[in-house]
């Protein structure tokens, strides 16, 4: 034999030799050091992944290997969870080894429902060759501004009413938005009674248990879609042995749906002084802001009002104010998706029970709420739950804020009487059609929310009132179709953006979505398959997406037969 023997010392020093080399892509040297000056002595915790993933995004336009390496060595995490995460989410660029870096700017136009009909196709169709190969031109999922349509974002800048020209000119100007006309910050709102009520809630002169019965006997309900009671929410979290946290939903990615950046834009205290009531009332130690990345100018605003209330606080024992940025992903709307983002996370939905009032952000009771129902607050407290509930058409009861878009001669957020049918919207809000439309449709809840026929007009628009047509209000994003358009071009639109924003957990909506989607592009619709399609993914989805999903093409069926003819 002449096999060496080696000394049972030299093969400990070689084991830990192997141990000390890191496993799977070595990691740039040159590439810690870009993160490490780009995080700053910022902290490495986990659920700081997310916004570590924007800093480097926003400096080098995109996401290298070298970098999603750096980066997991510099947070102490494993490089597959930070690749998962970055790829995620469809605001992340992530470039492989060997890939080319995209453009340094990118123009994304909205191909969402509203958009679509008001000449989005073109854009797409026009754009490339007008800007160049210097600016990547993509599609992008609805971004909220659906009374502006067209729409489309050069960066980070929004464009109106887009066409090629004004695209192109923002291009060059590479010009930032300013904040609206009217816009209220702290001083002015302060000016005018702001923070009064909350400084009352502070000394005494409102006690904890009035204020949540006066929410409670307002009836005001969840307006982000699914509708709880609001008050009977902050009962049930308080409750809860503490800490408690709340985690504040603005990533209204609902196709149709914009209010909540209206308001955000123009009064952003209003919610700011309904978020520190509901944090003084139910006990709240820290609050978590999660603000879709598509509300570039909302964000840069947010966190400098934010720093003026931190400077000059209403209250003696703020809690914390945490402003988290999400990263383009509609499945985030769901509160434990979102949640999960927060914690750094993919925004995967959570199965329940147990629910985020009882096991929420980083396993603490949780109270989550949508922006809208917290910018309502202050008034309903100071005019009275009675006042609340004395609003309402219809034998409904309440205010809703309708998203109205598509073939109205005036679109926008209109503040109306819970319960006003579709046709009172149009005619008493929206000054009728546009010029040669004739009303033949319409959206009750956005995309997930079914598509009526203009006959159906005399249904109130509200919670409970829509199910029996196989539809729901939702977050009261209304489209409005005409004579022009088709619900089956409506429903090919609605299943194409299911499909591109469906998280992937599940099979029923993974799989489900984009059958449907191929399923109803054909020219003659397989009725029968796609009935079975439909009850398997109301049955079997994880969450409200895919059990929504099949609600457009379940209506062009029932009640546009004759567009199938």
């Amino acid at each position: 034999m002449n096999q060496k023997i080696i000394p049972i010392a030299v093969q400990e020093v070689s084991k830990e030799r192997k141990r000390q080399a890191p496993k799977g892509r070595r990691v740039d040297p040159a590439a810690v050091a870009d993160v490490q000056a780009l995080l700053g002595d910022e902290s490495r915790q986990a659920d700081l992944l997310i916004e570590h993933l924007h800093k480097i995004q926003d400096r080098f336009g995109h996401l290298s290997a070298a970098h999603l390496a750096a980066l997991a060595q510099e947070m102490r995490l494993a490089q597959t969870e930070v690749y998962e995460v970055a790829t995620f989410y469809h605001h992340f660029d992530v470039v492989k080894e060997g890939e080319a870096a995209p453009a340094a700017l990118t123009v994304r136009v909205c191909d969402g429902l509203s958009c679509e009909m008001a000449g989005a196709r073109d854009l797409l169709a026009k754009l490339p060759k007008i800007l160049g190969r210097d600016v990547r031109v993509i599609a992008a999922p609805c971004i909220g501004r659906c009374e502006q349509a067209p729409a489309a974002v050069v960066g980070q800048n929004p464009v109106a009413h887009a066409t090629c020209d004004t695209i192109a000119a923002r291009v060059r100007a590479k010009a930032v938005t300013h904040a609206p006309e009217g816009f209220i910050d702290q001083a002015a709102y302060q000016a005018a009674g702001g923070y009064a009520l909350l400084k009352d809630c502070i000394a005494g002169k409102r006690d904890i248990e009035s204020v949540i019965k006066t929410m409670e006997d307002s009836g005001l309900r969840g307006l982000g879609g699914a509708g709880f009671p609001a008050g009977r929410k902050w009962r049930i979290v308080r409750a809860e042995a503490g800490p408690r946290l709340m985690a504040v939903n603005i990533d209204e990615g609902e196709p149709g749906t914009f209010k909540d950046r209206v308001y955000l834009e123009r009064d952003p205290h209003r919610f700011l002084e309904g978020m520190l009531i509901a944090a003084w009332a139910v006990g709240i130690d820290k609050i978590y802001i999660y603000l879709r990345d598509e509300y570039h100018g909302c964000r840069a605003m947010l966190e400098a009002e934010l720093e003026k209330l931190r400077s000059s606080p209403p209250m003696a024992s703020m809690p914390e104010i945490i402003l988290r940025r999400g990263a383009g992903a509609y499945i985030c709307g769901e509160e434990s998706a979102m949640i999960e983002s927060i914690e750094g996370k993919r925004g995967m939905p959570r199965l329940r029970p147990p629910y985020v009032a009882q096991v929420g952000l980083f396993g603490r009771p949780t109270l989550e709420h949508n922006f809208e129902t917290l910018f309502c607050v202050r008034e309903i407290l100071e005019k009275g739950g009675s006042w609340f509930s004395s609003h309402g058409r219809n034998g409904r009861k309440g205010l809703r804020s309708f998203s109205v878009s598509g073939r109205v001669r005036n679109p926008g957020v209109k503040l109306a009487p819970a319960g006003i049918t579709i046709q009172e919207l149009i005619d008493e809000h929206c000054d009728g059609m546009q010029e040669g439309h004739t009303f033949y449709a319409y959206l009750p809840g956005g995309a997930s929310g079914g598509i009526l026929p203009a006959t159906m007009n005399a249904i109130p628009l509200d919670f409970d009132t829509l199910q029996p047509y196989g539809c729901f209000i939702g977050s009261a994003a209304v489209v409005v179709l005409s004579d022009k358009d088709t619900a089956v071009g409506a429903a090919r639109n609605l299943m194409q953006f299911f499909k591109h924003e469906s998280c992937g957990q599940c099979t029923p909506c993974r799989t489900g979505t984009a059958k449907a989607a191929h399923l109803i592009g054909q020219l003659k619709w397989n009725l029968e398959l796609l009935a079975d399609l439909s009850n398997v993914m109301r049955d079997a989805s994880i969450c409200g997406l895919g059990q929504a999903a099949p609600n457009p093409v379940d209506c062009v069926v029932k009640y546009f037969p004759h567009e199938l003819a």
